[in-house]
């Protein structure tokens, strides 16, 4: 994107929605994002930090009025500058406390939607870090009243906020105060942690001055601050954007840039609740998702999100395998009539590419339904394949014999055969012709089953020419008849032998392809197993540093509930991988069992052919065969 698009709008009846050209933007993105909102009072200078992450001078609205510029939402896609393939989504939201809205919840919606869909959030103040700027972010006090992990009648601790919350970074503008706390030089960080410090007691009044506060240091997994100086002369900050660099404090700049580094270096690509990787398409769902809960009245619910993008995205997962196998299959298919392990080798391949497509966009599939889906529909495909590929080779193969045996179906026409020492004659271009069949259609699938059926039909002929070949006597008759049967059923035999064959290698394929699958499907657990200890982790850490911290200030009745939480966070996260566990060991044992089903079909289909072929008189030893 060359600049940034309206994503969320107020519509005329004051409710939120989405703007549909910047899902089509979100759409076309298939790569992780990185998503970085920005929060705060309006006229407070958000847009001149967005536009430096994309690293321009202008794009996001600077206003240079006393009315918020910015309306709603709006987004910026990116190249993110430090990691490769991944893209860097900035989100500049409608300021904070714009008189002119007259809709008090208006603000909390837009902070409440920045949270949802960030993976890191921004906060932008002027000033200092001082009790009205923390009395001013009420909005953070009442988020777990806006957002839900689960459904709104379900009790979940508020302690699980923080594992599915973004970072939080607090940028202070014109920041005039030295960095001192009782005297002692501090860093940005110890001035934001002396700003959040708790009071102790629990009268209303310090319980009021706690609770922002709290929730800040509760619900967001990691903090860090950026005092910014002035930037410039004040009679030029509304023209901050077009102004030299040289006009521009030195510190200044020097500021902004540690900030848009620690964002590239830090800020982490966003997940979801389950640790499902989200991609630009993925957040277009969320965005839309989240408005229409919000505009309907409803409180966004993370679970519900969750289980609605996984619908969505293993439907369009199934989708888009199926397309990637029927599209290499297709190709294939313009080459038949193909040798039989070059079709089988093609379907190998495309199957295992459309499951590692499906793989790879699918989440929450605990039950193997989709990936099921997706198998049976290949398989369906590929028997399709085969059958085609049969039919081609079939025309082939007929079409070659027509060719190769031209010149003696017009002796039988002419009657060349019909005289004596003919049945002889016959006999040698019937083997001319099927050598010369049996080299040029050596690769073809339907080479022995084509032929059996060349040689049943010339049965009447060749009949007829033995009787009247006068060099014969009946008992050469008898003889000749008796070879002519065995040639048939030696034929019938290799035919069938072929189908043997040919069914063996396709249950080899098929085992094959099972064990790829199942060992991508447990690939696919240990990575999302990994990515949910990583968040566990992530969670327990900043719970334990808060302990620590509140012993440390004497908050013994605080520090004990955060032991609390802790334990909880253990304990579910202990539950949740247990789940996991046992939902993976279920979906590997049904498609073990689909595998086994579908071998004892194929095992059924060899043992009847075996059969089939056993029940047939053997040639005997000294029976003549056509080779």
């Amino acid at each position: 994107m060359d600049k940034p698009v309206c994503l969320i709008d107020t519509a005329s009846d004051g409710k939120l929605c989405v703007q549909q050209s910047a899902l089509q933007v979100l759409e076309q993105i298939q790569q992780p994002v990185v998503v970085v909102a920005v929060v705060g009072l309006y006229r407070t200078g958000k847009s001149y930090l967005m536009n430096r992450l994309a690293g321009k001078q202008t794009g996001f609205a600077l206003g240079s009025t006393i009315e918020s510029k910015t309306k709603g939402i709006w987004m910026w896609c990116v190249p993110h500058p430090t990691k490769a393939e991944t893209t860097l989504v900035l989100l500049d939201t409608e300021g904070l406390g714009d008189v002119d809205k007259g809709d008090s919840k208006h603000d909390t919606r837009i902070f409440s939607l920045a949270v949802l869909l960030s993976s890191t959030l921004v906060l932008n103040s002027r000033g200092t870090i001082d009790n009205r700027a923390i009395e001013e972010l009420q909005y953070v006090t009442e988020l777990t009243e806006h957002i839900k992990i689960k459904s709104p009648d379900e009790v979940v601790d508020d302690a699980e906020f923080v594992k599915f919350f973004p970072s939080f970074i607090w940028a202070v503008r014109d920041f005039t105060l030295q960095l001192k706390i009782d005297g002692k030089d501090a860093t940005e960080d110890e001035y934001l942690e002396f700003a959040l410090k708790l009071k102790l007691g629990n009268s209303i009044q310090v319980n009021n001055y706690n609770l922002p506060r709290e929730c800040i240091r509760k619900y967001f997994p990691s903090r860090k601050c950026f005092t910014f100086p002035f930037p410039t002369n004040p009679d030029n900050v509304s023209y901050l954007e077009t102004l030299d660099p040289a006009e521009i404090s030195k510190r200044f700049l020097e500021v902004t840039d540690c900030f848009c580094q620690f964002i590239f270096d830090k800020s982490q690509v966003k997940n979801l609740k389950d640790g499902h990787t989200v991609t630009g398409r993925v957040l277009g769902h969320l965005v839309k998702t989240y408005v229409d809960t919000i505009s309907s009245g409803a409180i966004p619910c993370l679970e519900n999100a969750v289980t609605a993008m996984a619908q969505i995205e293993n439907e369009a997962a199934f989708q888009e395998g199926l397309e990637v196998y029927h599209t290499g299959m297709e190709k294939l298919k313009k080459s038949f009539p193909v040798e039989l392990n070059e079709i089988n080798s093609e379907h190998q391949c495309f199957s295992l590419m459309a499951t590692q497509i499906f793989m790879k966009r699918s989440f929450r599939d605990s039950d193997g339904k989709f990936v099921t889906s997706l198998e049976e529909a290949m398989n369906h495909q590929f028997d399709s394949y085969l059958l085609d590929n049969e039919r081609a080779s079939e025309a082939k193969c007929e079409s070659l014999l027509s060719v190769l045996s031209e010149t003696m179906t017009e002796r039988i026409n002419e009657g060349f055969y019909a005289r004596a020492g003919g049945y002889s004659l016959f006999c040698q271009d019937l083997e001319d012709i099927v050598h010369q069949y049996n080299i040029l259609a050596s690769q073809e699938v339907k080479v022995a089953e084509v032929l059996e059926k060349f040689l049943q039909q010339k049965i009447v002929i060749t009949t007829a020419i033995l009787q009247a070949d006068d060099q014969l006597t009946e008992n050469d008759r008898r003889i000749c008849e008796e070879r002519e049967k065995s040639v048939v059923l030696e034929q019938e035999i290799k035919a069938q032998e072929e189908r043997q064959r040919q069914l063996e290698e396709k249950m080899m394929i098929e085992e094959q392809n099972h064990e790829e699958r199942v060992r991508q499907v447990i690939q696919r657990m240990e990575k999302e197993m990994f990515v949910q200890q990583q968040e566990t982790e992530r969670a327990m850490a900043s719970k334990m540093r808060e302990q620590a911290n509140l012993m440390e200030k004497g908050f013994q009745e605080k520090a004990n509930t955060m032991a609390s939480e802790i334990d909880n966070l253990k304990r579910n996260n202990r539950e949740v991988e247990e789940r996991k566990s046992r939902e993976f060991a279920q979906m590997i044992a049904n498609q073990e069992q689909r595998n086994t089903q579908n071998m004892e079909l194929l095992r059924q289909q060899h043992r009847e052919q075996l059969e089939a072929m056993n029940s047939r008189p053997r040639p005997s030893s000294s029976s003549c065969s056509i080779q």
